[in-house]
């Protein structure tokens, strides 16, 4: 996990509003990567929820699943269960449903674990989007 230096993380913050869609997918992919993402959560989330291009969506996405813990698929979660841009919903989806943990055994039994730990979650789009994720293996 990178760890941002005060700067470096302004840095971040201020290509996320870049109106290239690749600079602010290089932000997602760099914050997602901050050793805590709690306080960029709001940054990610927007990135995530993207109006202008999938790109960055998938980009964000796919390194918050790639830190394989809960504060990373909880914010794809999150991000997920309030989209409503048919294409992001369609983007966030495929992330979820290409996590590489999926298909290798141990490593899907660790995100079953994550999802119905989510179920408890405080936030209840969370909670909702885990139970849904969950169904659907049933």
């Amino acid at each position: 996990m990178d760890d941002f230096t005060e700067q470096g993380l302004r840095d971040a913050i201020a290509a996320a509003e870049s109106p290239a869609w690749s600079v602010r997918a290089a932000a997602g992919r760099r914050l997602a990567a901050a050793s805590q993402i709690e306080g960029v959560a709001g940054v990610l989330h927007r990135l995530l929820l993207d109006a202008q291009d999938t790109g960055v969506t998938s980009d964000t996405a796919s390194a918050l699943l790639a830190r394989r813990d809960l504060a990373g698929l909880r914010a794809v979660l999150a991000a997920r269960a309030v989209a409503s841009d048919q294409g992001t919903v369609d983007q966030l989806a495929a992330e979820l449903d290409c996590d590489p943990r999926w298909v290798t055994g141990h490593d899907g039994d660790e995100l079953i674990v994550q999802l119905r730990s989510l179920v408890a979650d405080r936030d209840p789009d969370v909670r909702n989007e885990s139970q849904l994720r969950l169904a659907r293996l049933r």
